[in-house]
């Protein structure tokens, strides 16, 4: 029961070490529970103190020294040597960070910025919950000056939902481009999130002040890791190694609109997508893929009932894919994994 309220928390959103620690759990428990296959709570706690455990007169000690003035700008790793150089010995490293961690004691101690948090995982399970959209060049007849391509693409059906090419890179424009995609959405399948990369159009007051009006919570990647809006990425690399992509620049915006126009029609309409079962966007994002999917099984299974002497296993998968994950949490990746 409980490793389905776990999986349930995490395909709605939930962090799963947020969630572990709510219910008093570790992430070491909740794997090994995985490979165990479920069953019984066997954990008993401990039925004795541990022999080791520092006393409550100790630990005060070891803060007072890592709030002192003389000690309070180094790290544990620093501190328990400079000590011993003193022929004083108060504990470990890791207990130093055990019990700072305890108080509330770690911070980033350097002048440079702390580093960023991964951005939240987001889960989408049908059409309209999670939009990925950024802006790339395209190049033009002046040199050192180029087009804008504006995209907006849906996380779950990967279909194109709107898409425009400008001169400038501009918050108003990509806030008016995603107000005319939100009115193919009815209100109860609005989109919840629309996540982007970090640059300025995507944080422009303008656009920020467009997505409260609408209800939409923004997402951004971490600054210069173009991994974490992979979506919208992989969609930038297939527009431009496309065989009608132009060897040469764009003669005018007009050019750049009309190819892009076509290639928008031929990518939702033609294009099988591989990371959806190969089906296009437009029949995943209408919901017929479930019906394209299960012809295309009985195709198979019948081609393998004519010559079942040429098939060493079973046919191609044809299941739908239910659920897309955007920036999965890395510990949900390595329990999946564990329990598979």
């Amino acid at each position: 029961m409980i490793l389905a309220a776990l999986d349930e928390a995490v395909a709605a959103g939930a962090r799963l070490e947020r969630a572990c620690s709510i219910l008093g759990l570790s992430i070491r428990t909740v794997q090994r529970w995985r490979a165990q296959g479920g069953g019984e709570d066997r954990r008993h706690g401990p039925n004795s103190t541990p022999h080791n455990k520092l006393t409550q007169a100790e630990e005060d000690a070891i803060v007072e020294v890592v709030k002192s003035t003389k000690y309070a700008d180094l790290s544990p790793r620093q501190l328990v040597p400079l000590l011993a150089c003193d022929g004083v010995y108060l504990a470990s490293e890791p207990t130093f960070y055990r019990i700072m961690h305890r108080r509330c004691l770690i911070c980033h101690r350097q002048r440079s910025r702390p580093p960023v948090a991964r951005p939240r995982a987001l889960t989408a399970t049908g059409p309209g919950q999670v939009l990925s959209w950024d802006i790339t060049y395209l190049r033009s007849t002046v040199r050192g000056s180029f087009y804008y391509l504006y995209v907006i693409v849906d996380v779950w059906s990967r279909m194109i939902v709107g898409a425009e090419v400008h001169e400038v890179e501009c918050g108003k424009i990509a806030g008016a481009l995603i107000q005319s995609a939100c009115i193919n959405y009815d209100e109860s399948s609005m989109p919840m999130w629309l996540h982007s990369d970090n640059g300025a159009p995507m944080r422009s007051a303008h656009l920020l002040a467009t997505l409260r009006n609408l209800g939409i919570s923004p997402s951004f990647s971490r600054p210069r890791t173009s991994n974490d809006n992979p979506y919208s990425e992989a969609l930038f690399r297939t527009l431009k190694y496309r065989p009608s992509y132009p060897s040469r620049p764009f003669a005018s915006l007009e050019a750049a609109r009309a190819w892009v126009e076509r290639f928008v029609r031929w990518y939702n309409e033609e294009h099988r997508h591989s990371a959806i079962n190969y089906v296009t966007p437009r029949e995943r994002h209408e919901g017929r893929h479930i019906e394209v999917l299960a012809q295309r099984k009985q195709v198979y299974e019948a081609a393998r009932a004519r010559h079942p002497e040429r098939w060493s296993g079973p046919t191609r998968n044809c299941d739908p894919i239910d659920v897309v994950c955007l920036n999965p949490e890395r510990a949900a990746n390595q329990v999946s994994k564990k329990s598979a």
